[in-house]
Formats: C-alpha cells, structure tokens, sequence
C-alpha cells in the first residue's frame, strides 16, 4: 500500500484535478487583485451624476464577479460540501457566468456601435451576434452536469463524459469577441489616415490590448473544450480555464469603460476621432470654419507692442492690439482645438463632480504648449482652446 492510498480524497486529488484547484486559486487572486487595483477609480466614477447604461453595467460587474466566484470557491474547496449538495448547486456557476459573458457582451454592443459612429449595420451585426449568444448559452445550461468526484474533492460542473458539443456554451462568446476585436482594429486602423501614431500608442489609445486579451483567453478556452481529452467522467480538464475566461473577460471589459474619453452616454465617442487642430495664416480679413469645430476667428497680430487678452464666449480668446501695431502684419486663427496629441492617464471616463464642461478631460484642464517658429510665438492653453501668436519685432531700419 502506498503513502497516497492513506490520504483523505480531498488530498489525494487526479493531476488534472489538482491542476484544476490551483488553477482556480489564481483566478481568485486575479479577481481580488483587480477589485482592489479598480477601487479608486470606481469610486469616482460613482460619484459621478449622470447614470448611463455603461456605468450601471461596470458597477454590477464589479459586484457580481467577485461575489460569484466566491460562492463557487467554497462549493470548490470546501472538504464537508457533499455530492449530494452539489447535485442542488453545480447549475449556479453555468448560469451566473453565462450572465456575466452576456452583461460584457451587451457593453462591447455598446462600445462598437459608439465608435462606428452609431452605424446601423454594426449595431445589426453585433447584436445579432448577442442574442445568439444568450439563447445558446441560455440552453447549454441544461447540458451541464456535475463531476461525480469523491467526497472531499469539491463540486464542479461540466459536460458529461464525449458531449463535447457543450462548448458551443462558449463557441458563441468566442465568436463574438472575435468580431469585436477585427471592428475594434478596422475602426483604430482607418483613424491614421487623420493621424499616424506608433503601433504601441495606437494599441493603448483605443484599447485593443483589452479586445486582444479578452479574444485570447477564450481561444484558449476553445483549445481546452474542443481539444483536450479527459480520461474518464471524473476528469475536470475541459473546465479548467473557465473560471479564468470569465473573470479575464469581465477585467478587461470594465477596464474599456474606464477608457472611454468623455461622456459614457450611448458609449462616448471614438478616442481618435478629434480634430487635429492648427494655425492657419491667411492675409484675408476673415476665415473659414474648420472641418468638426466652430468657425475661427482671424486678427491681426501687434509688432512689438503689448496685447491685451480676454475670455470670450464658447472658450475663443479676443486679442486685442495695442498700439504700434503694423499695418499688412500677417493674419491667423484662433478657435477651439481637440486635444492634439493623445495621453494615456486611464481615468478618461472618470470626470470629477463640478468640473464638466470646462475642458477638464481626464483629470486635466486642457493643455499647455509653446511653439518656437521663425519669430517669437507664445503659445496659451485653457480648457482645450489654444493661442498662438505670432511677433514680428522691428529692428529699426524696416526690417522684421
């Protein structure tokens, strides 16, 4: 008789299932580990006034995950939970994670049809791609089973013994994730023709390190369904990634709220869809209105003399020569700019009560920039508008 004979059956573990418990003690750790990291971002988004669809999704998330895998942690490890126990309980897992993956389905619907600028056609697809999800999960519920393991070792639910067909449970998120990723990339790929940013700036801008996270880990879902094979009714090996594949997809999905740039209404806005923009000399008296902002205006630009500067409505600055100011001096525009370079603070949708409206984005208040040129130009920065000025100093004998 060997040493492994003597031990209790919730020591003496299969190696898949051993395999399995350890497995699920990391995604645990993830879980705790994330609910502790998004705490102070959660709680200023939930100061926040406004209650959109998007918000009230992160916040049940952010409860539901963890309160879910808790209970199946204590089904999972608890040496005194009976099979009989688990005859009445195994449903409880399928059924919440099929909640969960739906619940984070519904915000990528959101989100893709946002930066698709409310299209018609994608919100068609994708959710098309929803529905079916739910039902087919909703039926695969019934087809889970659970794993006649010993007393001691804990209760799992899984498909029976060759119905590999089950995993279609997960085949449809899978495919819909995969959907969601290629639009997300399309939609980051057609904004550089506006804008050419690095692969590393563009993939941090817009997020799709998250679409890409959430599609792998349930790939690798899919591997472990449709691919490994489990010994006998007893083995645990095709749930294995499961738990991970849920609470994975739920993190990365609370984390492309919390990247959205303004307003979580109808899914904010697309990150790089601004409008770049610039200075624009011209020796007209008046200009035109740029391509997505209001129209500028044209001044003149004083020589050496000092200028006055003034607030004027809807954020556009009046310069207002002093004297000296040279006839025929070169004429630019002023009026309101989208941020023209992207900065990563991940709070992008966290905006603190009392400040909207101010061009107070992601915990800033608009920017700041100075540029040198030919002359000397001072530039102004307050709540997104920016002023550049152009000096032409007289040096005394009519030269500039």
């Amino acid at each position: 008789m060997s040493l492994a004979d003597d031990l209790p059956p919730s020591l003496n573990l299969p190696p898949h299932l051993s395999a399995h418990k350890y497995f699920f003690v990391c995604t645990l750790t993830v879980a705790a580990w994330d609910t502790l990291v998004l705490s102070p971002r959660t709680w200023r988004l939930l100061k926040t006034k406004e209650w959109p669809l998007l918000k009230i999704l992160f916040h049940f998330l952010r409860l539901f995950m963890p309160a879910e895998f808790i209970i199946v942690a204590v089904a999972f490890f608890d040496t005194h939970f009976s099979q009989e126990m688990c005859s009445k309980f195994y449903l409880f897992e399928p059924i919440c994670t099929a909640i969960l993956v739906s619940l984070c389905s519904l915000v990528h619907v959101i989100r893709v049809h946002a930066i698709y600028d409310k299209s018609r056609a994608v919100l068609g697809g994708m959710g098309a791609l929803f529905a079916a999800q739910v039902v087919v999960m909703g039926v695969c519920c019934a087809f889970y089973r659970y794993v006649p393991l010993k007393e001691g070792q804990g209760c799992i639910a899984g498909p029976r013994f060759g119905d590999n067909w089950v995993g279609i449970y997960w085949l449809l998120p899978t495919i819909f994730y995969t959907v969601s990723l290629v639009l997300a990339l399309n939609r980051s790929f057609k904004s550089l023709h506006q804008k050419h940013l690095s692969p590393w700036k563009l993939m941090l801008r817009d997020g799709l390190n998250l679409y890409g996270a959430i599609w792998l880990v349930n790939m690798v879902n899919m591997l472990f369904w449709f691919i490994a094979k489990p010994t006998d009714n007893a083995d645990t090996i095709k749930t294995i990634v499961t738990s991970m594949t849920a609470v994975l997809t739920t993190t990365m999905t609370l984390r492309i709220i919390l990247s959205i740039r303004g307003p979580l209404a109808s899914g904010g806005s697309f990150n790089g869809g601004s409008t770049v923009g610039t200075s624009s000399h011209s020796n007209g008296a008046s200009g035109t209105g740029r391509s997505g902002g209001p129209g500028p205006h044209v001044l003149s630009v004083p020589t050496h003399s000092h200028t006055t500067r003034s607030q004027g409505t809807n954020g556009v600055i009046a310069i207002t020569p002093g004297s000296g100011a040279r006839i025929g001096a070169p004429m630019f525009t002023i009026g309101k700019e989208e941020r023209s370079e992207w900065v990563d603070d991940g709070k992008s949708s966290v905006v603190e009560e009392g400040k909207e409206g101010l061009g107070y984005e992601s915990g800033s208040f608009g920017e700041e920039s100075v540029e040198r040129g030919n002359g000397a130009r001072g530039g102004y920065g307050m709540g997104g508008v920016k002023v550049t000025i152009d000096k032409h100093v007289d040096d005394g004998f009519g030269r500039n």
